[in-house]
């Protein structure tokens, strides 16, 4: 007796992996997607280049300011290796509890080009270390 060839079917997955490939190569190098830069880096680009853009760095220790209503703050955004460059920041939301000076932050948005200040939509920070799980060696 003779065994079946089971080459048609191992085509049709063939073609469906290398689709779903495909389509997920596609879709993350879509207009969707969005640098993830350091201050220096967004710095020394254009800003018609940073029209969508996650940046991440330390908030400064001055020129925090928050509007009357305080739903949002305006900070400068420090680069993590060289604190002499900053970016003004300036997101309009529910500021997250652990938001303060020298916490660092990533912010998703873009630079408005008239002004050069970055307009955040989304603000996170990062978790303190306290939260963090001891090393207990």
């Amino acid at each position: 007796m003779a065994k079946k060839k089971n080459t048609p079917m191992y085509l049709v997955a063939l073609a469906l992996f290398l689709g779903g490939l495909g389509y997920l190569l596609y879709s993350g190098l879509g207009e969707n997607t969005s640098y993830f830069l350091n201050v220096s880096e967004a710095l020394a680009m254009q800003p018609k280049e940073l029209s969508k853009a996650r940046l991440f760095g330390t908030v400064a220790e001055a020129g925090v300011a928050r509007p009357e209503d305080d739903l949002g703050v305006s900070f400068n955004l420090i680069d993590k290796d060289q604190a002499a460059k900053t970016i003004r920041v300036d997101f309009r939301g529910v500021v997250p509890d652990t938001f303060k000076p020298g916490v660092e932050v990533i912010v998703e948005g873009g630079i408005n080009p008239a002004s050069g200040v970055f307009a955040a939509s989304t603000l996170m920070t990062k978790c303190p270390s306290k939260y963090q799980k001891e090393n207990r060696g």
